[in-house]
């Protein structure tokens, strides 16, 4: 006899869902305070050593949800979980925008480096699309070609980023007061001199038990996350793809909200930035491991076309949050920046129509 979420009630799934939320909130956020640990104690840049440690260590919900909705052979939810958390993490941004900044977040924010992670944002969202909407052809095994893709734009972004991180290509004329950078550079710049004459001792065991410990946990209630909304989805009548890209998404994105917050708390608002935007771009990348996990065929073949909508909704909030990038206008309306006003906007109006257009 096998246990199966679907044959207990409602409501206990839905308890189920937010202790593996809780799961996900606690371990998640533990998991970025080791990996910035980590990261202090390397050779690498901070750009790559954030996107593959803080930002691996953040993603892990997405990474369990995901490959647990494609084992499942549910490639609606874990699509829309992927394309609905690059849209809600967003959006996340423009509430922290307003909850904490009480200004224009991009205006404090005038790293260039920011507008390339952007980019190459949007040109993954936009891969990812073409992939769904085109279909795709069994490579090796089950795995088809677009996710392969995706994989190798992802590690492109990675170099490039890292690269792009010492160049002056762009250097901003205006820097707000109080934005801290200049601060943080000047404390990274002590930093190195002082890790030049005095080497950091070598990391011990425990420090990688505890960020693998953290991981399992993580791991541990991304599944029970996405297992019970597997069955909440065909108890509730709602399709997978809604709930994948919104209540799904919402646990799932629980770690990078605290983690940018605590960003923002610290006066680091391009790590805030970057933070969500490096995830995003390691989440659209998730489409590799789920199409390995979903054993019936190439996994973008099974997608309802819902994740088009959802795809093309966080092409326009990343635009949207590039715009204020270029233009870093201190002008606020609400509170917060206007171009987190139109993220707000523009998101609450494309998840009532996504509603609608679910059932």
């Amino acid at each position: 006899m096998t246990f199966e979420f679907h044959d207990l009630n409602p409501w206990i799934n839905l308890l189920i869902l937010a202790f593996g939320g809780l799961f996900v909130w606690r371990s998640g956020t533990t998991l970025s305070h080791i990996a910035d640990q980590i990261s202090d104690q390397t050779a690498m840049s901070k750009a790559l050593a954030g996107a593959l440690l803080l930002g691996g260590a953040t993603s892990l919900p997405e990474i369990a949800t995901t490959v647990t909705a494609s084992w499942l052979g549910n490639a609606s939810l874990a699509m829309n979980n992927l394309f609905g958390g690059v849209a809600m993490q967003l959006a996340v941004l423009a509430l922290i925008d307003f909850w904490v900044v009480k200004g224009a977040l991009t205006y404090f924010s005038p790293s260039p480096v920011l507008l390339l992670g952007g980019t190459f944002l949007v040109l993954q969202i936009a891969v990812g699309v073409c992939a769904i909407s085109a279909g795709d052809i069994a490579l090796i095994g089950h795995i088809g070609i677009w996710p392969i893709l995706l994989g190798a734009v992802y590690a492109a972004s990675l170099y490039y980023m890292n690269r792009f991180e010492n160049r002056e290509s762009w250097v901003p004329t205006e820097l707000p007061e109080g934005a801290g950078d200049d601060e943080d550079k000047n404390e990274h710049s002590n930093e190195e001199d002082s890790q030049d004459s005095t080497p950091h001792p070598p990391l011990g065991w425990s420090i990688w038990f505890r960020f693998a410990y953290h991981c399992l946990l993580v791991l541990a209630g991304g599944f029970l996350v996405s297992a019970t909304a597997d069955a909440l989805s065909k108890q509730t009548g709602l399709s997978g793809g809604f709930i994948g890209a919104t209540l799904v998404a919402l646990t799932t994105s629980l770690p990078e909200i605290s983690t940018t917050t605590g960003a923002i708390r610290l006066g680091s608002y391009t790590m805030a930035i970057s933070n969500i935007f490096g995830t995003n771009s390691l989440e659209v990348a998730l489409l590799l491991p789920s199409d390995l996990a979903f054993r019936s065929g190439p996994v973008v073949n099974a997608v309802d076309q819902s994740a088009l909508f959802m795809g093309g909704i966080g092409i326009v909030l990343t635009a949207l949050y590039m715009w204020g990038l270029l233009e870093r206008r201190d002008r606020t309306l609400f509170g917060m920046g206007i171009d987190s006003v139109w993220v707000t906007l523009v998101y609450v109006a494309g998840l009532v129509v996504f509603y609608f257009r679910a059932t």
